[in-house]
């Protein structure tokens, strides 16, 4: 059962990150959600997205929304713009057998609904102020208050409290809110800018850059500026460029270019090194999040550039050891979460309970490990010992422990769409967390693949895997942690030798 319970946990935080988990039950045909010290419930709501359409309408208020509608539509304020898209966007989706609309996530969705679950972290989380709605709600705000919740949205996501800064004290400039670490107990000030560009997000030509400016070019003052306002800890700077996304064509495989405006941004902030004070720096993260630039595109290509800002071993490109870049990340470990936090935003759960997808119907439940089926037209009953997926056959194989404890294989097809899932989900697809096999053919992903399986070996037992080496008198004198990761990384030399070799004509 507990096993049970890691698997459907570890499920739950690759949808909702790190934040609190989404609290729901339901009750007398009602799906109740609890968010923050507020209990809302509907009759209608099965997937989480049903709840968010009508949780943001709620903060806003219907009044509002609706004076809004009101307007001829370049007049209306650029949510409700977003929100009369998707719903002609939805009128144009058929409902499936149980009157449900499926749709690959386009800007569109990303935007509106993006800004909906943001809305709802930071109440669940930490607190939605009244002077979030209030400036989410005026045009000449939205856009701050929008990038502003995009950066709270994925600190909460990478296991960041959240302390929100006190807007009336006037007697001083404020960042926007303060993050704890619950990884490390380490705690940061945040200031979030965006540049405004005419015509977008409500930005006019009175306060916004013509379209074809360049993305970087209020990059400095954004920078400058966020360093003047005082904080007492270490800080982490967002700069959003604003700026059209990277397409298809814009990568090379799955690996995408690098973007012109990173490189103008690397160098500003290379020249920005020379100015600081001492003792000055900050962790600097200039992002793309272009998703209002292509609402109609279901291949989007964000970017994020982060950067040390006065650091020599954060965001530079240097030359790093397979050992020295581990210790690098370990020292910077919050901001590399967070970096993964906001290169996969936005991830908005289509479940409530952190599960994985239900099953189609008309297919068999899935098979869990340490449960007993009956297998048909097999003539085998019993426990399920292990289990693996096959993708190239399409099937899933099964060992089961029958009668007297006689072994059997058996297999059986999967189906596409439980393909999908099990690739999302490939260390828990079978009910347990049994990290699933996969090609690696990154150096630094197979040394930290290879120290999670040996950084908790004795130091006896690490000495007598490496016996053999020419230098064991030096390696007796290091610690199990040095030692593991010198085996890991030795490790590591020897089998990426072994793939080139393999890979090479005789």
């Amino acid at each position: 059962m507990f096993k049970e319970l890691e698997a459907k946990e570890q499920n739950r935080i690759q949808q909702q990150g790190h934040g609190k988990p989404i609290i729901s039950t339901d009750f007398n045909d009602h799906k109740m959600v609890a968010v923050g010290n507020t209990v809302h419930f509907s009759k209608k709501w099965t997937y989480f997205p049903d709840f968010l359409m009508d949780y943001i309408k709620k903060k806003l208020g219907g009044e509002w929304g609706n004076e809004e509608i009101k307007k001829p539509f370049e007049e209306r304020h650029p949510l409700i713009q977003w929100y009369h898209q998707l719903c002609m966007f939805q009128s144009k989706l058929e409902k499936d057998e149980n009157g449900h609309y499926n749709s690959d996530a386009n800007g569109l969705i990303h935007c509106y609904l993006g800004l909906a679950y943001n809305l709802y972290l930071l109440d669940h989380n930490v607190e939605l102020q009244a002077r979030y709605i209030k400036r989410l709600k005026r045009s000449d705000q939205f856009q701050g208050a929008y990038y502003e919740l995009i950066v709270a949205s994925c600190m909460i996501r990478a296991g960041f409290e959240l302390e929100l800064e006190d807007e009336t004290d006037l007697t001083q400039k404020h960042c926007e809110f303060s993050a704890r670490s619950k990884q490390t107990g380490k705690k940061f000030w945040v200031e979030a800018k965006m540049r405004s560009v005419s015509g977008v997000l409500g930005k006019t030509s009175a306060d916004g850059q013509p379209v074809t400016s360049k993305p970087t070019s209020r990059l400095s003052k954004h920078l400058g500026d966020a360093l003047k306002k005082p904080a007492e800890d270490e800080r982490i700077i967002f700069i959003d460029v604003n700026t059209t996304p990277m397409m298809q064509e814009d990568f090379i495989g799955h690996e995408p270019k690098v973007p012109n405006w990173m490189e103008a941004a690397e160098k500003q902030l290379n020249d920005r090194e020379r100015d600081l004070k001492d003792g000055e720096q900050a962790y600097v993260f200039v992002t793309n999040f272009c998703f209002h630039t292509a609402l109609d595109d279901t291949f989007l290509g964000q970017a994020v550039l982060a950067f040390g800002l006065g650091m020599g071993d954060f965001g530079k490109p240097r030359q790093y050891t397979l050992k020295e870049a581990w210790r690098v990340k370990q020292k910077h470990i919050d901001l590399f979460t967070l970096e993964d936090a906001m290169k996969t935003y936005p991830q908005i759960p289509n479940q409530f309970d952190g599960d994985l997808p239900p099953i189609p119907p008309g297919e068999r439940e899935r098979i869990r490990i340490g449960h007993k089926y009956e297998f048909e037209g097999t003539g085998v009953a019993g426990e399920v010992t292990t289990a693996t997926v096959v993708e190239g056959e399409k099937k899933i194989y099964v060992g089961v422990s029958g009668a007297g404890g006689k072994g059997h294989i058996l297999s059986e097809d999967i189906s596409d769409t439980e393909l999908e899932v099990y690739r999302k989900y490939p260390d828990t697809y079978f009910g347990l967390v049994r990290p699933a096999g996969k090609q690696i053919n990154d150096p630094y992903e197979f040394f930290e693949w290879a120290l999670g399986t040996y950084s908790k070996s004795s130091k006896e037992k690490l000495l007598e895997f490496m016996k053999g080496a020419p230098d064991f008198e030096f390696l007796q004198t290091l610690d199990q942690e040095e030692l593991s990761l010198e085996y890991c990384e030795r490790m590591t030399h020897a089998a990426m030798k072994n793939q080139t070799n393999s890979k090479s004509p005789e």
